[in-house]
Formats: C-alpha cells, structure tokens, sequence
C-alpha cells in the first residue's frame, strides 16, 4: 500500500459520503447565496473579494468537519492500528490524509469560479487579483487542515476533535481581530500569529513571499506534529 493508494482511498471516503455531499451543498448554498446578495448590493465587478473573504471565514466551520473523522474515528474504531502496522510510513499516512482533504476543499471552492463568468455582466473583473485570491483561500485551507488532522491525531472521538478544532482556529481569528487591545510591542506578533491579517493581501491581488512562508511554515509544523504523534502510538504499540 502506497502513498497513491492511500491518498486514493482517503478521497474515495469523501466522494462516496452522503456526508461529504451535504458539506458540498452547504458550502455552495451559503456562497451562492452571499454571492448573489453581495452583486445586488454593490453591482461591481470586486464583487469576489468580499465572496472569497466569506468564504474564508467560513472555512471555519468548514474544515473542521472535514477533518474531524479523519484520524479520530480510526482510532476509536482501531482500524488506525491495522494501518500503522501496514508496510507504509507514519508521512505517508498523514500526507494521504492531508493531500485527500485538500483536493476535496479545492472540489468544493472549484464550482464557485463560475461567479467570476457571472461577474463580466458588470464588467471585467481583475483576474490576477481573483486567482491571488483563490490561492491565499487554499493556502489558509491547507492550514486550517493541517490543524484539523493534528486534532483528530489527538483524539478518540471525532465530534470532540470537530469542536476542539473549531475553537482554535476561533480563538486565533479573535486573535487578529482584537490585536490592537495589546501593548503597542505585541502587536505586530500577535498580527503575524493570526491567520486573516496573511490571507487579505491575496484578496487584493498581493501574493507576498513572507505570507507564502507563513502558510506554509504552520502548515508543515501541524503535518510534522500529526506525524510525530502516530509515531508516538506505534512506538507504544
């Protein structure tokens, strides 16, 4: 069992789900919705920006139950134990885990970019700035993912890892918003730490080599501690 064969079966558990269907109307019921309110409201072309902004907020309610069965319902279930003893890596694992729950996200976001067809009624929208944005929405997905799976690695009960994961990244969004309530020397860190203040600069077509790293430098932080907690129950095993 390869790493292919294990993203493949991770991906299939979505695309056969009920569940993940109804994730998938939700999602797009909200941003169709949002969507169609924010073109009647502003009749503008930038109409995107402020859908990509929901839905990276909604993200938050997204992803953690997307992630939350991953890891977690292996373990209560035990079939967790009979993979850590197949012949494939603890970074297989994880990164079949991670790569299958991306790919479903992106699915989900994919039928959106029919709204920037819809948006050329109004005039031409600046598609740099839209594919900017659609690219900080994955790389702040990968992280809310990343955070997500690490839960589940931590958990026997998925509903538990759900909310757990739910209230972090809460936590940390109330964090970037309430960043001016600390002392003037902690502000820049507690900006940096937050999630939103490196996702806006996509939404206004900016892509910056210091958001890029930051995304992916909490994004490999989580995958590598998933890992080393799987390592950790084989090692006990």
């Amino acid at each position: 069992m390869n790493l292919l064969t294990l993203y493949r079966r991770e991906l299939a558990a979505y695309l056969v789900s009920p569940f993940g269907y109804i994730i998938a109307c939700a999602f797009l019921l909200f941003t169709g919705r949002f969507f169609h309110f924010a073109l009647v409201q502003t009749q503008s072309a930038d109409v995107m920006n402020e859908v990509l902004g929901v839905m990276d907020v909604f993200s938050m309610i997204l992803v953690p139950m997307i992630t939350m069965r991953l890891i977690a319902e292996e373990r209560k279930s035990g079939t967790l134990e009979m993979l850590v003893t197949a012949p494939v890596t603890d970074v297989e694992i994880v990164a079949s885990k991670f790569g299958a729950s991306l790919t479903y996200f992106i699915l989900l976001v994919a039928p959106t970019g029919l709204y920037v067809e819809l948006l050329r009624r109004h005039g031409p929208p600046d598609l740099g700035a839209v594919a900017a944005g659609y690219l900080g929405l994955v790389l702040i997905a990968s992280v809310f993912l990343s955070i997500g799976i690490f839960v589940s690695a931590c958990s026997r009960n998925q509903v538990v890892a759900g909310i757990v994961t739910f209230v972090i990244l809460l936590l940390v969004w109330m964090l970037g918003l309430s960043a001016s309530q600390f002392p003037e020397w902690a502000v820049p860190v507690v900006r940096y730490v937050a999630f939103f203040p490196h996702f806006e600069p996509f939404r206004k077509g900016l892509v910056d080599s210091r958001d890029l790293v930051y995304f992916l430098s909490v994004t490999g932080l989580a995958l590598f501690g998933t890992v080393r907690v799987l390592e950790l129950r084989r090692w006990r095993g």
